[in-house]
């Protein structure tokens, strides 16, 4: 096969110099003559690699000092509970985008008073819900900043008053954040910053604390800014990969420069899709995706799909099949896809196009 353009979903795909490197480690880890597979997670080295993997987390999103980050396994949907169980004291409101962030309020609803502000639920979650009031008498409100399966994304920081949480999986470090204004920010990284197998956790620390119940010690946010990630033997490999994904982005110009580029290939395949009669986009305009851009066959031309899928797969495009649950396509645009992958996703849509229509 010729060369392929990867939009998958996640995991992401990653730059050639954060795989590189980890190709390089794999068989010796930092001059050890061990691999980084095998490498104590007690040694200066890796000491190391954590230190430089927070500062550049701290350096790119200019986290305040009022915050720390910590890396975890168990993916962002073991983040649900932790959520919950540290913050959760009386009641809590879930901004209901999508099927993560449905199943986050499920999660807290099985510790308290938990309930949906607002839902896009009405219209398959193609929209994102605007106009409702935030009451000053929860303990938090939790938002999914971008929705992966129906491409619709929170593209601002909200005004909010009372502690906001958010699950950023999808759209971490694709554009500039105040993360000033969040208590708890957290994700998978496996969509923008490194591979499968580690989490991310941006947390105010005086926001934690507030709750009466035990927390259970491995589910206790504070356990694990107290021993700096590593109260047990922390996704050695995950974390290696995501510091090198880091790297790559401040080799990029920082997250303001990849924002810029993120746009443009956004703005590139949504023309693609408007344009073309066989295509239309599923997500409200002004709630699109810069990161998954969802789409279907246009009226009419249904009976297409699946032989533009097989068009397309014929091209070298990996991973534009839209989720199962709401079929059609989704190109999925991480930071690591390039404007000439998207580039020749537009041209292959044009082809089959030229094709279907001459």
């Amino acid at each position: 096969m010729g060369k392929v353009h990867v939009f998958n979903a996640g995991p992401c795909l990653l730059p050639e110099q954060a795989i590189d490197n980890a190709i390089a480690a794999l068989k010796d880890f930092k001059g050890t003559g061990v691999s980084v597979l095998s490498i104590s997670h007690r040694t200066k080295e890796w000491d190391a690699v954590m230190d430089e993997c927070r500062g550049l987390w701290k350096e790119l999103l200019h986290i305040p000092d009022t915050h720390e980050v910590v890396f975890l396994g168990g993916g962002a949907s073991l983040q649900f509970l932790y959520v919950a169980m540290n913050y959760l004291e009386h009641k809590a409101a879930y901004l209901d985008t999508g099927v993560w962030a449905h199943k986050a309020l499920k999660e807290a609803k099985g510790i308290g008073d938990a309930y949906a502000i607002a839902s896009s639920a009405d219209k398959n979650y193609t929209y994102i819900p605007k106009g409702f009031e935030i009451p000053e008498d929860i303990d938090y409100l939790h938002i999914t900043t971008n929705n992966t399966i129906y491409g619709t994304e929170i593209k601002e920081d909200l005004d909010c008053p009372v502690p906001l949480i958010a699950d950023m999986s999808s759209d971490i470090m694709s554009r500039p954040v105040d993360v000033s204004k969040y208590a708890l920010i957290y994700g998978g990284a496996q969509k923008n910053v490194g591979p499968a197998g580690v989490i991310f956790a941006i947390i105010r620390k005086d926001s934690l604390g507030k709750v009466s119940r035990y927390i259970p010690t491995m589910l206790d946010y504070r356990t694990h800014i107290d021993k700096l990630s590593m109260f047990n033997t922390p996704p050695v490999f995950a974390i290696f990969v995501m510091n090198e994904t880091l790297k790559w982005i401040k080799s990029m110009g920082g997250v303001e420069a990849i924002h810029k580029l993120d746009q443009e290939k956004a703005d590139l395949l949504y023309a693609e899709i408007d344009r073309n009669p066989l295509f239309v986009g599923t997500a409200a305009k002004e709630d699109r995706s810069i990161m998954n851009v969802c789409f279907v066959m246009a009226p009419g031309h249904e009976d297409l799909q699946d032989e533009f899928l097989a068009f397309a797969k014929e091209r070298g495009m990996i991973g534009i099949k839209g989720h199962r649950s709401v079929g059609g396509f989704r190109a999925s645009i991480y930071n690591a896809c390039s404007k000439e992958d998207v580039q020749a996703l537009v041209d292959c849509m044009k082809e089959f196009e030229t094709l279907k229509t001459k």
